[in-house]
């Protein structure tokens, strides 16, 4: 039997890890949609439907000014309802719980009755600056990332208040329900108009005990918008200030998957369908990618 040299072994080692990484899934053009929208910043999936609900901004995104929307569109990117619900100032982020769209908007977290088409409840925040992203975990609890506080509010039972302030968030963004934990997709540390000297990196919450972990060693990534799983333990996200979509592993590993434009929002990944679809802030329209 032969002897493996140990400068082989040695070098074996040294490309295990990079062997083990995840191999990244191919993304091929699914549609896109026309520029119809009004700085469309997340999109979510009303299964019982089977349509996408969009966020419209409509101007500044920190202005109390009621031009936000939200808007319907079909899962093959045609236009439904460009004005489906109006009475908003900047709604950003959405989630579906029953039959209600909850809208991060500002300083409230706005709750929708879809089937009758109106706002059933306002939750007011007397200090939120930026109220953002928006999820719910299978409880029916629902988390709201305030970015520009490092505060995540939390919706339970009718009270919304603050869950965890710490500025070991780092201007949290995206938001994931994974488990026992919250995954957070953070910005980086800002020094002017949302400028980072170090942009953000994933991180995870263990939500009994409120721990703030960072995924892999802290290597700053982008500053990161849209958070969403593969399915396979990874994770889609968007690079808002450059315009990717970039594919992470638990390990904090980032590998661009898709070149986009700037303003890549809140996207959502329809397993079903194989589908990773993906607002575009700033040219107004959604963009569409099929998971090959």
């Amino acid at each position: 039997m032969k002897t493996i040299p140990i400068r082989f072994l040695s070098l074996l080692f040294i490309l295990l890890p990079v062997l083990a990484s995840a191999e990244s899934p191919i993304l091929v053009p699914a549609w896109q949609s026309q520029a119809t929208f009004e700085h469309p910043e997340s999109v979510v999936y009303d299964s019982q439907h089977d349509l996408l609900f969009v966020s419209n901004v409509n101007g500044a995104p920190n202005e109390v000014d009621g031009n936000g929307y939200i808007s319907q569109l079909s899962v093959d990117g045609k236009l439904i309802e460009q004005h489906w619900l109006t009475g908003l100032d900047a709604p950003k982020g959405l989630t579906i719980v029953g039959d209600t769209l909850y809208v991060a908007d500002i300083n409230q977290l706005v709750a929708i009755d879809i089937k009758h088409k109106k706002i059933s409840k306002r939750y007011p925040v007397s200090d939120a600056k930026f109220l953002n992203d928006v999820v719910a975990d299978t409880a029916g609890n629902v988390y709201v990332s305030d970015m520009l506080t490092n505060t995540i509010h939390r919706l339970t039972q009718g009270k919304f208040e603050v869950w965890l302030h710490d500025d070991a968030l780092e201007y949290p963004n995206g938001l994931l329900i994974e488990g026992d934990n919250l995954i957070v997709a953070s910005w980086g540390v800002m020094t002017d108009d949302f400028v980072t000297d170090n942009a953000g990196h994933l991180k995870t919450i263990d939500i009994a005990s409120k721990k703030i972990q960072s995924l892999g060693d802290k290597t700053p990534v982008g500053n990161l918008d849209g958070l969403e799983s593969d399915g396979e333990g990874n994770y889609f996200v968007t690079d808002w200030m450059v315009g990717k979509l970039l594919h992470i592993e638990p390990s904090g590993i980032s590998k661009t998957l898709i070149s986009l434009e700037p303003g890549s929002a809140d996207l959502t990944v329809l397993a079903q369908q194989k589908l990773v679809i993906i607002p575009i802030m700033l040219s107004n329209n959604i963009v569409a990618y099929r998971i090959k």
